[in-house]
C-alpha cells in the first residue's frame, strides 16, 4: 500500500528532517516564479515583434534572431534554478 500511495504524491519525504520539507517548498516557489517570468517575457516579445514583423519593420532574419535571443534569455533565466542552494 505504502508504494501505491508514494506513486499518488507530489512529495515524498525519505526523512525524519522537516526542514526538507520546506526547502521543497521554496524551491517550488522559486520555480513558479523563474515560469512567471519566462511566460511574462515571451509573450511580450512576441506581442512587439509580431505586429512589427507583420508591418514589415523588421525582416524575417531580425525576426529569427530576435526569436533565438528570446529563447536564450528563457533558458537563462530558468537556469538560475540551478543556484539554489541544497541543503
Amino acid at each position: 500500500m505504502a508504494l501505491l500511495a508514494a506513486g499518488q504524491t507530489d512529495l515524498i519525504l525519505l526523512s525524519e528532517n522537516l526542514d526538507h520539507l520546506r526547502a521543497g517548498f521554496f524551491v517550488a516557489r522559486r520555480s513558479l516564479r523563474v515560469i512567471q517570468q519566462n511566460l511574462l517575457w515571451s509573450f511580450a516579445y512576441n506581442f512587439i515583434a509580431l505586429p512589427l514583423a507583420m508591418f514589415g519593420f523588421i525582416t524575417p532574419w531580425m525576426a529569427g534572431i530576435g526569436m533565438s535571443g528570446s529563447s536564450f534569455l528563457v533558458v537563462m533565466n530558468s537556469l538560475r534554478l540551478q543556484k539554489i542552494r541544497k541543503s
